[in-house]
């Protein structure tokens, strides 16, 4: 029996009355695509440098600086104010009201406004952000209550968040104020059951919680999704076609990593980050096996910069320059949380290089991928769209370290020049097959690279995860991902047992590795390239000016003897144009291919096909060597 059967071939008919199969394509592109945002937005935000004692001078210097400077036309255009900007819900009518001692000019009358504030950063040529809460209480108020600038009033007053005046908030903040971006956090449906010591005390109501840090199968993940998904609905209605950002800081819980880039244009995928390195390596890490999750119109938001402050200020060059340098490669959204009325030419020098900008807005939208992975050092490569690349060496230690470049790790030939140019010290260096690079402590080796492509009629898929979008990654149920750094986190310190793992999203599809970290390999055959995502799948790729779908498929040797098989199916625009066999464990990899010359969007499934599962999880499925071909 052949592996492939090409187009006309009749899916099996289900009954009326079965459940919508997840698998089954769409022929549409899910990731979410409203707002604007098919770049990483950039900017600023108080939180990091002000904390909840934030005024319009601060803003207002913040926004000058970013124009003085150059940074707005690097692309520095969001000011972003974040907690602390408000008064009250007033109960009259449940308008909020602004905290106008701080902002003198929303003073305009009995309805204080941020209009006049809001026109003068779009006269300079920049944008406008505001900060909420999905709940009914912000951030601030729940667990920093010491913090300045607290809302007032009575316990009405004091529920400035957004549950329950979902529709009448948004419509205040983009129809009559005229944000563009909005900032929402979670704290609200996390830090307020009714056994909590405010809400005991009467300062605040109860609201059962929707997330769990430490618990996702406590968390109620379509519920907070919903609430989410409300929100997005609101700013369609009222920003009245003006492009918008809508930023979800749901701190990784509930799941939000798999989720949050079918709802926001940015979405927190990690806690807080801390001016301390082993905080940024934790929110680093909460990105890095996510490369598939973000898209141009939805990113991985790893938080805010801290270049400028503590382990990453101007004594600290090449920890500030590593933490930028990541952030760029990992198309992190470029967030200022420094007091930019203190820049100084050394920190000007990192926010202001060009080149390390354009990494993080290079148009093709492709986070780094991981090539080489280890706690000491790590090697990202990142395919832009003029199709050279960028590659960022970095050591995560505090002593030096060795590191070895490869053709390979770039998907070059290696019996040709790859030329390297270092975009801090601006050097250039050329080498064939391999180089040896010496790391010092913490730092990050950053280089653009040309060079003869190993496909040179095409793209691996790997080598463009903007273009991919795993709209169901097979995963039965989420589970916190042991991968990421467990730092000292300044909240608590070392009291107790230290941080676990609690970030889901472990075993999601991901490129040139299988499911749960493994070695993508089939049969014996290891292969440096490919897709790894679980049985039960369905990819969406999006084509534009590739005529042919290759790949080799088959059931990854991190799955099991005794569970069943998987066909791998390859649809265009909702049409079947290839299938495999069934594909059992040990089996060599099968070829697959599609004619794709007039699809725009490409759906691969891998569904699991008879036989008896023996464990909780799905067959890892392999889509080796996957391309996109001219």
């Amino acid at each position: 029996m052949s592996f492939v059967l090409l187009a006309g071939m009749l899916a099996l008919s289900v009954p009326a009355w079965a459940a919508p199969d997840p698998l089954a394509p769409s022929g549409r592109w899910s990731a979410n695509s409203d707002g604007h945002a098919p770049v990483p937005p950039m900017g600023w935000n108080s939180w990091n440098a002000f904390n909840s004692d934030v005024d319009e001078e601060k803003v207002l210097a913040s926004a000058q600086a970013l124009v003085d400077t150059g940074l707005a036309r690097l692309g520095y255009r969001y000011v972003n104010i974040d907690d602390g900007w408000w008064l009250k819900r007033r109960e009259s009518d449940g308008r909020l009201i602004i905290r106008t001692a701080h902002f003198p000019s929303a003073a305009t009358g009995p309805d204080p406004s941020f209009r006049p504030l809001t026109d003068r950063l779009h006269a300079m040529g920049l944008k406008a952000g505001i900060y909420s809460d999905i709940g009914r209480n912000s951030c601030g108020q729940i667990y920093t209550p010491d913090f300045k600038n607290q809302p007032e009033g009575s316990l009405a007053e004091r529920e400035v968040g957004l549950y329950g005046h979902v529709d009448q908030d948004i419509r205040l903040f983009f129809a009559e104020w005229n944000f563009d971006l909005i900032k929402v956090d979670g704290c609200g449906v996390r830090g307020l059951p009714a056994d909590a010591p405010r809400v005991r005390s009467g300062l605040y109501r109860a609201l059962p919680p929707l997330v769990d840090m430490q618990s996702l199968g406590g968390s109620d993940v379509a519920g907070v999704r919903k609430l989410y998904t409300e929100v997005g609905e609101a700013i369609r209605r009222h920003s009245h076609g003006r492009p918008y950002v809508y930023s979800l800081c749901l701190w990784g819980a509930g799941d939000v990593r798999s989720w949050g880039k079918d709802v926001g244009n940015m979405s927190r995928t990690s806690d807080d980050i801390q001016p301390l390195w082993g905080r940024m390596l934790t929110n680093l890490d909460t990105v890095t096996h996510r490369a598939l999750y973000a898209h141009p119109g939805s990113w991985n938001d790893a938080d805010m910069l801290f270049v400028g402050t503590g382990d990453f200020d101007q004594q600290h060059g090449v920890e500030a320059r590593s933490h930028f340098s990541l952030w760029a490669m990992l198309n992190s959204p470029l967030i200022i949380g420094y007091d930019l009325r203190k820049l100084r030419p050394q920190l000007l020098a990192i926010f202001g290089n060009a080149e390390v900008v354009a990494l993080n807005q290079d148009p093709a939208g492709n986070q780094a991928v991981l090539a080489y992975d280890s706690g000491e050092v790590q090697i990202f490569v990142k395919t832009l769209a003029d199709g050279s690349k960028a590659v960022a060496l970095f050591n995560r230690t505090g002593a030096a370290r060795d590191a070895i470049l490869t053709a390979d790790h770039l998907k070059m030939l290696p019996s040709s020049d790859v030329r390297l140019r270092d975009l801090w010290s601006k050097e250039e260096r050329s080498f064939r097959g391999e180089t040896k690079m010496q790391l010092a402590a913490h730092e990050t080796r950053l280089f653009r690279v040309s060079g003869d492509r190993r496909l040179a009629d095409g793209l691996y898929l790997s080598e463009q995860p903007g273009r991919i979008n795993p709209a169901v990654d097979g995963i039965p149920a989420p589970l916190p991902d042991p991968t990421i750094h467990p730092s000292i986190t300044p909240w608590v310190g070392t009291r107790g047992g230290g941080e676990h793992v609690q970030y889901g999203g472990w075993g999601g599809a991901e490129p040139d590795r299988a499911p749960y970290g493994k070695l993508l390999r089939v049969a014996g055959k290891s292969y440096d390239t490919g897709i790894g995502v679980l049985a039960g799948s369905r990819l969406e790729v999006r084509n534009a000016g590739f005529s042919q779908f290759a790949a080799m498929v088959g059931v990854n040797d991190s799955g099991r003897r005794a569970d069943g098989p998987v066909v791998f199916e390859v649809w265009g625009d909702g049409k079947l144009l290839a299938r495999s066999a069934a594909m059992r464990f040990g089996a060599a990899a099968a070829p697959i291919k599609a004619d794709i010359a007039k699809v725009r969007i490409v759906e691969l499934v891998a569904r699991a096909s008879g036989g008896t599962r023996t464990s909780a999880m799905p067959q890892p499925a392999t889509w080796a060597e996957a391309a996109l071909l001219k």
